[in-house]
């Protein structure tokens, strides 16, 4: 794991960026695309904005393939979508095709919708390791990633797969990577600004493990990499940089 930690939110963003391109680029020139999986908020909205408008021309973007973390139980058209804002902000700006993107269809039943996104996925890398190349996440303050919740089923999970997930206070589901799927990433990359999220920063990276409390504690890959990129103040609690 690396602590990536600068002082400002534009010196995150322009850090993880200049590594989105990065991985993009090894990917395609060792196996001809690359495979990302993109997470929603806020931040990332952010991300995606500067990676259209600082890299239209960096890369190849008709060989880049993008997928979710996970996403709200919600139509393609309404404000919560994920995959509404990631158009928005990065695949209408760059002209990405409809063939490179893979929306979680939430006109399904949420097990359904999971299901399916599972077979897209595992089509996707057809009979291969299911592996992106780079998975983006973000950090609540609850300490969940994806939608991973705290005391949710899904935590408990061991193989690879996506899984709708009922969030018992909000009365939503959610359609999530599980994190045995995460884990066979070959990059991870955790965005994480704001002084709101350094309690969280703190559980994960130095709590004693509790993966019912702080579900992002579960995220170890298993041959891949993992970054986070923070900025001063999300890291302001941890003990060790």
């Amino acid at each position: 794991m690396e602590l990536n930690i600068f002082d400002t939110e534009d010196e995150v963003l322009a850090a993880l960026a200049a590594h989105f391109v990065k991985i993009a680029d090894e990917s395609i020139a060792a196996r001809g695309k690359f495979s990302v999986a993109l997470s929603g908020g806020n931040s990332p909205k952010k991300l995606y904005e500067l990676l259209a408008s600082a890299y239209p021309d960096k890369v190849e973007w008709e060989k880049v393939y993008f997928f979710f973390g996970d996403e709200r139980n919600v139509p393609q058209t309404d404000k919560d979508s994920n995959y509404l804002m990631a158009k928005k902000a990065l695949f209408d700006p760059l002209n990405i095709s409809i063939l490179n993107i893979f929306p979680v269809d939430t006109s399904l039943a949420p097990e359904q919708a999971a299901e399916k996104y599972q077979e897209e996925i595992e089509t996707f890398f057809d009979e291969g390791e299911l592996s992106f190349d780079l998975i983006l996440l973000g950090l609540g303050d609850n300490s969940h990633t994806a939608s991973l919740f705290p005391f949710t089923p899904v935590l408990h999970d061991r193989t690879p797969g996506v899984k709708e997930v009922f969030l018992q206070d909000q009365q939503i589901y959610r359609i999530t990577l599980n994190a045995p799927l995460i884990n066979e990433a070959q990059h991870i990359a955790f965005l994480v600004y704001g002084e709101g999220k350094a309690i969280a920063v703190h559980h994960v990276l130095e709590d004693d493990e509790d993966i019912e409390e702080f579900p992002a504690q579960l995220i170890e890959p298993i041959v891949g990499e993992i970054e986070w990129f923070l900025d001063t103040a999300a890291a302001a609690l941890l003990r060790n940089k």
